[in-house]
């Protein structure tokens, strides 16, 4: 049976210049009510290799004051859908959140980075005319998405230019 689910709230200020956006958080995520709290999920050690920063090791409200610090937001492209689960493929009646309306209150934005598929297909039909912003599509770090974390790393250091 499908269960309603919504999105956490965004995490971004004045100094974002690199949004992160996930599809729509799992379950462990929404229990925990903090963005990618399952433990085998690989955002924090991907995003922390690629600042250079031991964010897993820190509590969850740490790890947020040092993306923000550095420039890194984070949010999903779903507002609210129906979905059993925890996987982007039992996504059903999805609601998009307002990119543009976040997007438009960040002054530094320079890249909009989707983490998985399903965020980068929804995310870009979203975005397709937001000027001046790089666009780029990332390996899901879910768990879900098995691919060797050398070659998640790999992609994602694709940020790099775009961060403070």
């Amino acid at each position: 049976m499908s269960k309603a689910k919504s999105a956490l709230a965004p995490i971004a200020d004045d100094r974002t210049c690199v949004l992160i956006l996930g599809s729509l958080p799992g379950d462990a995520s929404l229990k925990a009510a903090q963005y990618y709290a399952h433990p085998r999920n690989a955002f924090w050690p991907l995003i922390g290799g690629l600042l250079g920063e031991g964010l897993p090791a820190l509590p969850y409200e740490a790890r947020l004051e040092r993306l923000k610090a550095r420039g890194v937001g984070l949010w999903d492209v779903i507002a609210s859908a129906e979905r059993s689960g925890s996987l982007d493929a039992a996504i059903r009646s999805p609601e998009a959140a307002d990119l543009h309306g976040l997007a438009s209150g960040l002054p530094h934005l320079r890249a909009v980075a989707f983490n998985g598929g399903l965020a980068a297909k929804l995310g870009r039909r979203i975005l397709a005319d937001l000027d001046g912003v790089a666009l780029i599509d990332l390996p899901s770090s879910s768990p879900a998405h098995a691919r060797p974390l050398d070659e998640k790393r790999q992609a994602w250091f694709a940020l790099s230019p775009f961060l403070g």
